[in-house]
């Protein structure tokens, strides 16, 4: 004879079920950590309000830290983008999140700090490098990245990154105009192996491309290395 299960049996192993899986997604839920997925309008869990009070800590007030990613959130990330540089989409991704954990103070993996320079400092310089080498290999764009910090060690240049960038005739994307387009994702992860002492140009001072200029003086700096269509020289 087939034995029946007791209704009420039936109903504590359901109960069991639910509370095991509740348990196991709050767990993963608690051990989420801010960066390890992109956050946008409708996320909930503890890397929304650590996003939040971080924010709150620089200034871009969210209201209650809910753990809601909503409009006023949203609102504000949107704010902290165009203020520091930042795609402006309203979405904590990689590099928002970077930049929002360097600047509320904690290292970030991947080479992602780089101590002593103001942010607008390296938001600039990744201005240069993509409009520079945009389309070079990475190893190049860390390359013109690493001229620009070359030249403010030196002493025949400015001491700060925006004085060699802004020297007159120093850079063709400044007079042009195209320093301040977007600027490709690669620029800012190359400024920050760059401060962090990565120089494939080994100390140059110069680079040029050879198809597009026939300029006397830079032909005659004494050349280190060529990485994509850049020489860099001395």
């Amino acid at each position: 004879m087939q034995s029946v299960p007791h209704p009420l049996s039936k109903k504590i192993l359901i109960l069991m079920i639910v509370f095991m899986v509740g348990m196991s997604t709050f767990s993963n839920s608690a051990d989420a950590a801010l960066g390890d997925r992109n956050l946008s309008r409708g996320s909930r869990g503890p890397e929304v309000s650590e996003l939040q009070k971080r924010l709150s800590m620089l200034g871009y007030v969210v209201g209650r830290i809910d753990g809601i990613y909503g409009a006023q959130t949203e609102a504000r990330v949107r704010l902290f983008q165009k203020e520091h540089g930042l795609r402006v989409d309203g979405i904590a991704g990689t590099r928002t999140i970077r930049e929002l954990k360097r600047l509320t103070g904690e290292s970030v993996t991947g080479g992602g700090t780089a101590i002593g320079y103001k942010n607008s400092d390296i938001n600039l310089l990744a201005h240069l490098v993509s409009a520079e080498a945009k389309g070079e290999p990475y190893r190049g764009q860390i390359a013109v990245a690493a001229v620009v910090l070359n030249r403010v060690k030196s002493s025949s240049f400015p001491n700060t990154i925006p004085g060699v960038i802004y020297q007159p005739g120093a850079f063709s994307p400044v007079s042009d105009g195209t320093l301040w387009s977007e600027p490709v994702s690669s620029a800012y992860d190359a400024v920050y192996e760059a401060l962090n002492g990565t120089d494939p140009a080994y100390g140059a001072l110069f680079f040029f491309n050879p198809a597009k200029t026939s300029n006397r003086y830079i032909w005659s700096r004494p050349q280190i290395i060529q990485i994509g269509k850049h020489i860099f020289c001395r």
